[in-house]
């Protein structure tokens, strides 16, 4: 099978509709094809500026729009944020993420400090990642100078969907932080979130807008809703393994060379329904006791499912081409 980025909506839709046990042997086939099956890659995510945000994401714990709890904290020190990614790197990542709740990146000293952080995380060998909000094309040349490998920006849902969850900005904002992002060489991070209220019809455009990007993405995020009291999205219910699967094996046949990430709600997974994602795609995890500030997977427990299963981290810088 061949990259393509001419997907059809309709395409897309077939294979997302495709009989469960069909679409998990076509996706492991195409997955076997063009990634080694028994690694999967590991990632630490850090808070670096936690809460405070003028967003108003429907799912989100950190918009100043709702009581939730959470903490607000300034930005990091770059040593402290140091010192997280060696703990990180020793316990076996090799990608070391990095979260700011800001709207947008302003061209301030925390943009300084944050450059600094990327500076030294990806001198010790890791991978480093950040998530900081809106970019401008200057701000993403000036993280890749930096050493920035990657940058996670959501797209969260479909494009018609989308103002149900966020009002604060446009479908149009992300797609423009992508570009800016990919034209500075950087890879693109970009996935969503099942369970927001959407319908399947939904998550196919998502799948689709990604899949017909100008280039993949090299990391696709399929997060599932992680209910947060005080949101207004707190009363949703826990989507199942079986959306899960259909998303990433979807996910896996249309990108078949992007890192497939398992990402929030595996604390709600037992390992059985994480074998199943890894049979239909997944292929990378983040690790750590917080998603940024909600709960995690140990990494004890991790490990010993790593174990069991007889998977093997991936390595940092692994080539990959699209």
């Amino acid at each position: 099978m061949s990259i393509r980025n001419n997907w059809t909506h309709a395409e897309v839709a077939k294979i997302y509709n495709s009989p469960l046990l069909e679409l998990i042997y076509q996706a492991q086939t195409i997955h076997r094809q063009y990634n080694n099956p028994q690694e999967v890659q590991v990632c630490t995510l850090l808070s670096i500026k936690t809460g405070g945000c003028s967003e108003d994401c429907a799912y989100c714990s950190q918009s100043v729009k709702y009581q939730t709890g959470v903490q607000v904290h300034k930005l990091l020190d770059v040593q402290e944020v140091l010192t997280k990614a060696q703990e990180a790197k020793h316990a076996g990542s090799t990608r070391f993420c990095m979260g700011a709740a800001w709207r947008e990146v302003r061209d301030n000293r925390d943009f300084d400090r944050v450059l600094d952080m990327v500076k030294g995380v990806n001198d010790m060998g890791l991978e480093v990642c950040c998530t900081l909000g809106m970019l401008t094309d200057t701000q993403a040349e000036k993280l890749k100078e930096a050493g920035l490998y990657a940058y996670n920006h959501n797209l969260d849902t479909s494009e018609a969907h989308y103002d149900s969850v966020i009002s604060t900005r446009k479908y149009e904002d992300r797609l423009h932080t992508l570009e800016n992002v990919r034209k500075a060489g950087i890879s693109v991070c970009c996935g969503g979130i099942i369970g927001l209220g959407e319908t399947d019809q939904d998550r196919i455009s998502m799948i689709h807008t990604l899949a017909t990007l100008p280039a993949h993405p090299e990391s696709v995020p399929v997060n599932a809703l992680v209910a947060i009291e005080g949101t207004p999205l707190e009363n949703q219910k826990r989507v199942s393994v079986w959306d899960m699967v259909r998303m990433i094996a979807t996910v896996r046949i249309t990108m078949p060379q992007a890192m497939v990430r398992l990402s929030a709600g595996r604390l709600e997974m037992p390992t059985v329904e994480q074998a199943i994602c890894f049979l239909a795609g997944a292929n990378s995890i983040f690790a750590g006791d917080k998603l940024l500030t909600t709960p995690n997977p140990a990494f004890n427990d991790d490990k010993a499912m790593f174990e069991l299963l007889e998977l093997q981290p991936r390595e940092s810088f692994k080539e990959y081409v699209n």
